[in-house]
């Protein structure tokens, strides 16, 4: 029986390691949350549960040699030195994390060793570029051209479940969501270059209606421009990609960013109430906490953002308890302690591509390819399925045979993107495509 090992515990994990039990792999998770291991693996007699720390490479030498695969499901400033170890025990890799530049760097070790590191096989980014390149390769194939192109995706809670301010809750790494409004991005549209700023992020954004869901917003996902070489399609004149949100998210994060709420320097808050801390980062004045607050961010004392700010508590004269922290964790904890999706909560992935394609006859058309999925945590979350199942598959494809290749890969082949998209729509996880769509209902 072949031995794959599972690094991480984490909250997308589950749906992973069980598909992999039930196609009789041996699985052990090593993880330093061995309780949470333990309910995943539930007693399945495959499945076996090591204690380990990220940081311990010899111990992870020992797990990696008597594997052959590794899933690193652990935040992706790891991944460079697990790769290095499985390449020198010549055992293949598999990761649902962006590629860096360090990873990028072993591509011609790893083809040494004769092994896949094969990185990206999760939803965004995963199941995002696999569906964009099939319809990419087909326009292609008909000599079309892709003249711009819009990729959306957002983890959400179901719309019953989105009954906060925020209309969020977290299903996914809270501080990944939180940490992601403090980047900038760079998109191409109508042929010129965006460059937003990460403190103008969130005003930058427009409506998207999505049949069956309505109107939500979009705000733009870091470095787009990059996808244009990565997808092969230099003719485009609008390259995008972005984040869906329920309407309300960007303005109350937006208010936060200009409040220094996010700030990840430590400051002195000892003997600070709620309050207090909300407080000290409003000039002085007259009036009451909220009167300030409104007058601060120039807006009525009953808009969303004000009432946001009153629900997670930070009106509140209880004690903070902290000494020296950030805003950033103040608001992290508040964030965490309120909005983490419930037991009786469904989630939902809302994945949307948009692409404008002209051939040589002169015909232009709209092709739009979507998907919406919805999973719960009594069972699983649909974060977790549509991560931990793409990575799965290809694994298990890996050691079968079925991907040969091997070096640095993301799934943008029709070796890799065809078979595992195939094998999710098996699954129920599958995207609807569109074609023939008319030049207006393109974004514009």
């Amino acid at each position: 029986m072949q031995k794959i090992l599972v690094l991480g515990a984490g909250m997308v994990a589950k749906p992973l390691v069980e598909y992999l039990l039930k196609a009789e792999y041996h699985v052990t998770i090593a993880s330093n949350t061995s309780d949470r291991a333990e309910k995943i693996l539930n007693n399945h007699p495959e499945g076996e549960n090591v204690f380990w720390e990220a940081e311990d490479l010899s111990g992870l030498e020992k797990l990696v040699s008597e594997s052959d695969l590794t899933i690193s499901l652990l935040p992706y400033r790891f991944h460079p030195d697990v790769a290095r170890i499985c390449i020198r025990m010549k055992k293949h890799m598999v990761t649902t994390s962006y590629v860096k530049d360090e990873m990028k760097s072993l591509d011609e070790e790893a083809k040494n060793a004769g092994i896949i590191l094969l990185n990206e096989i999760g939803l965004d980014p995963g199941i995002d570029h696999m569906s964009a390149m099939r319809i990419i390769d087909e326009i292609h194939s008909h000599k079309g051209k892709i003249e711009g192109f819009y990729s959306i995706c957002g983890a959400l809670p179901a719309p019953e479940s989105a009954d906060n301010p925020f209309k969020y809750k977290f299903s996914w790494s809270p501080k990944g969501v939180i940490l992601a409004s403090k980047n900038s991005a760079e998109y191409l549209k109508n042929g010129k270059v965006a460059q937003i700023e990460s403190e103008n992020l969130f005003k930058d954004r427009f409506a998207h209606n999505i049949r069956d869901l309505g109107e939500l917003e979009v705000y733009p996902n870091r470095d787009s421009i990059s996808y244009i070489d990565i997808y092969g399609i230099p003719e485009t004149k609008t390259m995008f990609r972005g984040t869906f949100r329920y309407k309300g998210w960007c303005e109350i994060l937006d208010t936060m960013r200009k409040l220094r709420l996010l700030k990840e320097e430590t400051e002195d808050f000892t003997g600070f109430s709620y309050s207090d801390f909300l407080s000290s980062r409003l000039p002085e004045g007259r009036g009451d906490i909220k009167q300030r607050l409104s007058e601060r961010l120039k807006i009525e004392a009953d808009s969303l953002p004000v009432r946001a700010y009153e629900w997670l508590g930070l009106f509140s004269n209880e004690k903070m308890g902290y000494n020296d922290i950030s805003p950033f964790e103040v608001i992290y904890n508040l964030m965490l302690g309120k909005m983490m999706i419930g037991e009786n909560d469904r989630d939902m992935i809302v994945l949307k591509h948009l692409f404008l394609a002209s051939y040589p006859d002169g015909r232009r058309e709209v092709v739009t390819s979507r998907m919406i999925d919805f999973g719960s945590p009594e069972t699983n979350t649909s974060i977790a399925r549509t991560v931990g199942l793409p990575a799965a598959i290809a694994s298990d494809m890996i050691l079968k045979g079925e991907i040969k290749l091997s070096g640095v890969y993301i799934p943008v082949i029709p070796e890799i993107y065809n078979p595992v998209l195939n094998k999710l729509e098996h699954i129920g996880i599958s995207m609807e495509e569109t074609f023939g769509l008319p030049e207006s209902d393109f974004v514009q």
